[in-house]
């Protein structure tokens, strides 16, 4: 366990602005670490200071006319020297300037993050002596194995992802596999006739939920809709009720159209959906289904378990870790069967109830705020040296074989974190 007297900055460039499951963390763990006592300062790219641990560290926010006129007027081979790697990239950089001299002047020992460029800016200013700071990146954002290999002190969300770079060869004795967490007591069973009113859905009415970015790729809410429209063919009976909530993207709104076209008054799209009111919206709900292939481990899913919810992924080794005997896995790569297998538990409420109380009860056991706190707590120990090294024993043989590489990563610096400081 670490000393009271850390000092533990959290940062998210996208809080304050963005509602995604990264600032959701960053949000969370700060604030358990707060109720705790520790001095953490949680750093956000937008929004005000709500809260006296709060500090806002302004930047060119991905979606601001500055950051997308920069974007069309820089040449693309500088974009990919300094590793900008678009909107996003140009967010993460202008946060990461001026977060350095706010590590810098609180000598903070610990950033905690999961924008992979600002911890490696970061990180870089701390190797050529501007900061005192140790950055330790939680892997929440895909990033490849050529760019962990880079990050010295890595959370994997899941045990599959460090299993993966013990495969590949990529490993580091202070890497370890630490989960997500939610507050259990936040989130909790119960149903919510109100908000079902508030979205015109009748009280009989059986809602399947989905919280997720709304878009094609990754999320696939596309093959969601798909699928709940032959649910709709084959089930004209039953009462039921697609709810999509999630941030906005790109692809958002041509994404509602073609929902309302295939589904008309059977779905209702929350973008933006507030966060404060996600309990509720959790509660209202019957079933719940992540369309997406892959996750790197999912907060929605923990969310939707601690509301008693059963829930519907894909066959991967990360949900099935995630869910325990509380989860429906299926190929939800392959037409028809999340048709099949949503008609075939919307109309079993006892098995969803059975099944809600086994997701219920994996979380408790595995994700609840203070179990993750105190292995977090644990793993900055190890980080600063305050505690002896616990984590997994290497694996076996040596190297980097089987390492995916870039094409373009031969001899690539971090040239952003040279930019930066």
């Amino acid at each position: 366990m670490t000393d009271q007297a850390l000092k533990i900055v959290v940062a998210s460039s996208g809080l304050g602005h963005v509602s995604r499951g990264i600032e959701a963390w960053a949000d969370d763990l700060a604030t358990a670490l707060a109720e705790r006592g520790f001095p953490v300062i949680l750093c956000k790219g937008g929004g005000i200071a709500e809260r006296p641990f709060e500090r806002v560290v302004p930047c060119w926010q991905r979606e601001s006319a500055k950051t997308k006129r920069l974007l069309r007027w820089l040449p693309r081979r500088l974009i990919w020297r300094f590793g900008l790697a678009g909107a996003y990239g140009i967010e993460q950089l202008t946060f990461a300037w001026r977060l350095i001299w706010l590590l810098r002047h609180e000598q903070a020992e610990i950033l905690h993050v999961q924008d992979s460029l600002v911890a490696r800016i970061v990180q870089r200013a701390r190797s050529i002596g501007i900061v005192p700071t140790k950055t330790i990146l939680a892997n929440g954002t895909e990033e490849p194995l050529w760019v962990l290999r880079r990050i010295e002190y890595l959370q994997h969300l899941a045990p599959w992802h460090l299993e993966q770079a013990r495969l590949a060869g990529v490993w580091k004795p202070k890497w370890t596999a630490i989960p997500n967490f939610i507050d259990t007591n936040w989130i909790t069973p119960a149903r919510s006739d109100a908000l079902r009113a508030e979205l015109n859905i009748p009280l009989n009415g059986l809602v399947v939920l989905c919280a997720a970015a709304i878009r094609r790729k990754h999320k696939r809410i596309d093959y969601l809709i798909s699928e709940f429209a032959r649910l709709r063919e084959a089930a004209p009976d039953l009462p039921a009720y697609l709810v999509i909530a999630g941030g906005w993207e790109k692809d958002t709104d041509e994404l509602i159209v073609e929902g309302t076209r295939l589904l008309g008054d059977r779905v209702r799209f929350l973008v933006r959906f507030p966060r404060s009111r996600m309990p509720d919206l959790y509660r209202a709900a019957d079933l719940f289904v992540l369309s997406s292939l892959f996750e790197m481990q999912g907060i929605v899913l923990i969310e939707a378990a601690a509301a008693e919810l059963a829930c519907i992924t894909h066959d991967h080794p990360i949900f099935e870790w995630v869910m325990g005997p509380g989860g429906v896995r299926i190929n939800l790569e392959a037409s028809g069967v999340l048709a099949g297998r949503l008609e075939e538990l919307l109309r079993r409420p006892s098995e969803r109830q059975r099944l809600g109380a086994l997701a219920r009860q994996h979380c408790l056991a595995n994700f609840s705020r203070d179990a993750v706190v105190d292995q977090i707590l644990a793993y900055y120990g190890v980080v600063t040296g305050r505690a002896p090294l616990t984590l997994p024993s290497p694996p076996r043989g040596e190297g980097n074989a089987g390492l995916p590489s870039s094409p373009r990563e031969e001899g690539k610096e971090i040239h952003e974190a040279r930019a930066c400081v």
